[in-house]
This record gives C-alpha cells, structure tokens and sequence, in this order.
C-alpha cells in the first residue's frame, strides 16, 4: 500500500517522533508505516487522515495491480 505519509509529514515540518507522539504510537510504527512495512489500522489510518486533514483515500492508496 502506497501512502503519502512521509510528505505529509514533512511538509508540515514535523519529524517521526512528533507525529508518533501526536498519535499515541511509536516512531518505529511511523517509520513503518512511511516506508510500507506496516499497513495501519483503520482507526490509526483515520486519525492520520484526520491529522492532516485529509481524506484516507488521499493519504493511503491501495497499490495497483
């Protein structure tokens, strides 16, 4: 799954530790997440969605196959 986590991230000057503690997990899940390695719950893919403020379709895309 392809997600636009990282950029998000940065473009709001926030490192992986910040954005973990905003949503309550560890910067290794953040880092996981970023690189793929980690697909989200639906409740942690909704609260970053919500974070951002936006839709979870725009932060996380399902790969095309």
């Amino acid at each position: 799954m392809e997600n636009g986590v990282r950029d998000l991230r940065t473009s709001r000057g926030l490192s992986q530790g910040r954005l973990a503690e905003e949503m309550g997990v560890s910067r290794q899940t953040i880092n996981a997440i970023e690189t793929g390695r980690y697909t989200p719950s639906l409740p942690l893919a909704i609260s970053l969605s919500r974070f951002f403020g936006r839709p979870v379709e725009e932060v996380f895309r399902a790969d095309e196959q």
